[in-house]
């Protein structure tokens, strides 16, 4: 059985920083390209970044590009994203997922998506 399991969530002030987790079990994670989306109260889902099977390749979403970095460490089947100069409007549930295949790493569709988490809150408020 395919599990994601998010964690590292919070409350924190605009500018601070958080690292989101993503443990991943039931597949072959090293073999996987990975991605992380969110959902802002009242919006819909967006993309945030997407990583490679082997992390030699990262993408990102404007919003983040620069405050941003996705990770991943595949002798423990965990991914990361690491969130620096975070603002209110970053506040979302975020997710992680698994692309349907490795040749649509680089979508933004969530429809692309066969494997979810059950997502991290952050929420960012002085």
């Amino acid at each position: 059985e395919v599990q994601l399991v998010e964690s590292g969530g919070g409350l924190v002030q605009p500018g601070g920083s958080l690292r989101l987790s993503c443990a991943a079990s039931g597949f072959t994670f090293s073999s996987a390209a990975m991605t992380w989306f969110r959902q802002a109260p009242g919006k819909g889902l967006e993309w945030v970044s997407s990583i490679t099977h082997d992390g030699r390749i990262t993408y990102y979403a404007n919003s983040v590009s620069g405050r941003f970095t996705i990770s991943r460490d595949n002798a423990k089947n965990t991914l990361y994203l690491q969130l620096n100069s975070l603002k209110t409007e970053d506040t979302a549930m975020y997710y992680c997922a698994k692309p349907k295949s490795n040749t649509l790493v680089t979508t933004v569709n969530s429809d692309d998506m066969d494997y979810w988490g059950e997502g991290t809150l952050v929420t960012i408020s002085s």
